[in-house]
């Protein structure tokens, strides 16, 4: 057996052996329920931010992002209104990607601000 076959057959064993070792990762978060817990977190949020038109704004506490902006129609996007759903049923206030999102008392209106360091 020359080098380059020996190569080959280590190459080939090594494969093998990552290929193993990724199925048994798999099976074993599959056996304790961690692929399950890491899809139900994917389903938590059915909403996406950057579909939602923010607008700047100012406040007590500094700039941060609003939707509708004052004098502003709400459009009708289920982005918005399934944010403005999870709100609801987390007091108010959630946090998500670095970022803070709150209901005002109108319970309509929704502010968002980066999260200080």
């Amino acid at each position: 057996m020359n080098d380059s076959e020996l190569s080959e057959v280590i190459s080939d064993f090594l494969n093998a052996v990552e290929a193993a070792a990724v199925n048994a990762k798999r099976q074993i978060a599959q056996i304790k329920g961690v692929a399950e817990k890491e899809a139900k977190a994917e389903e938590k949020w059915s909403w996406e931010p950057k579909k939602i038109p923010w607008t700047k704004a100012e406040g007590a506490r500094g700039s941060y992002e609003r939707y509708p902006a004052e004098d502003q129609k709400i459009e009708s996007n289920p982005d918005y209104r399934a944010l403005l759903s999870d709100l609801k049923e987390h007091k108010n206030f959630l946090f998500r990607n670095g970022w803070n999102y709150w209901l005002f008392p109108d319970l309509v209106t929704v502010g968002r601000k980066l999260k200080s360091k």
